[in-house]
């Protein structure tokens, strides 16, 4: 980027503190990362023409987000025919993403269940809603980035808002209760009865997986206490088949489990939802194409391509 006559440490800054609003806008790593990039191209193009940029993080945030906006409108079919349920990339803590996410303190606005919750709003609501609720931007600042009125992102900002209210996930306020239960949890599996399981689990536990049509995976959601400890149960038996490891970990600033072969190559990232000392969701991630960002992947779970 030296035409932009910026330095690395400035290109490294703009990366960093743009990141965990592009991801929390189209919930793709790889996604995010080409918005920036794009937004930098864009950046470098204005100061070769000679547009001055008084404030070089604002336009980027700026462009970045536009980007965002219009990659969502575009996504939004693809979305609709996806094959099973859609999850966002999971963001897995030491993995890439986390230097652009650990200065944020909302880690529940990064939370699977969240940033699912948030492919009910338009393009439009999720950037002014998460610029203003989630990043403390002023409305001046939102229509700018936006390229609309004052009033109006006001006015978008309180539609999605109510939106929000009504659909909010909950979480266990106790981090320390979160990651003890999830342990827990992590040795029923492992160890205990289909009844200690189903114990952990809410009345009304949801079990949502993402395939995406290229690995094996539930195309619906499970819900009820028992039809998803039946599940784990299986997924655990059978991952003993193949020694597969399953390890805890955070996952989009929530616990998790990842499940690795004996060769550390990753299979699935699953994220908790903990309320009331409770399971109350888990989200499981096993479409390889969303968890390359994370490492070297497996293809056991990969379905033959005629399945596809």
């Amino acid at each position: 980027m030296a035409d932009l006559q910026m330095s690395d440490d400035l290109v490294a800054e703009l990366r960093r503190t743009t990141f965990p609003v592009v991801y929390r806008m189209v919930g793709s790593v790889a996604e995010a990362e080409d918005l920036i990039q794009e937004g930098l191209l864009r950046l470098q193009m204005a100061t070769d023409k000679g547009t001055p940029v008084a404030n070089t993080h604002a336009f980027f945030v700026s462009v970045t987000t536009r980007l965002a906006i219009d990659h969502l409108r575009s996504a939004r079919h693809k979305r609709e025919v996806y094959t099973g349920e859609w999850l966002p990339e999971p963001i897995v803590e030491s993995g890439q993403g986390e230097d652009a996410l650990e200065q944020i303190e909302m880690a529940e606005t990064l939370s699977m269940a969240f940033l699912v919750m948030l492919e009910t709003l338009s393009p439009l609501e999720r950037a002014v809603f998460l610029l203003r609720q989630v990043f403390d931007y002023e409305y001046t600042e939102i229509a700018d980035v936006v390229g609309k009125s004052e009033s109006n992102c006001r006015q978008v900002f309180s539609r999605a808002k109510r939106h929000v209210a009504e659909r909010k996930p909950r979480f266990e306020s106790s981090k320390d209760a979160r990651e003890s239960l999830a342990h827990h949890f992590l040795e029923i599996c492992k160890n205990g009865s289909l009844q200690d399981l189903e114990s952990m689990l809410a009345v009304d536990v949801e079990f949502h997986g993402d395939g995406g049509g290229v690995a094996s995976a539930v195309l619906h959601p499970v819900i009820g206490a028992g039809a998803v400890a039946r599940l784990m149960h299986g997924i655990f038996v059978k991952a003993s088949q193949y020694d597969l490891i399953f390890s805890e970990a955070t996952v989009n600033g929530q616990p998790g489990l990842l499940a690795k072969t004996s060769g550390e190559e990753l299979i699935c990232v699953m994220a908790l939802q903990i309320v009331d000392g409770k399971i109350q969701a888990l989200h499981s991630v096993i479409n390889p194409n969303k968890l390359m960002h994370l490492g070297t992947v497996s293809d056991l779970a990969r379905l033959p391509k005629r399945h596809q």
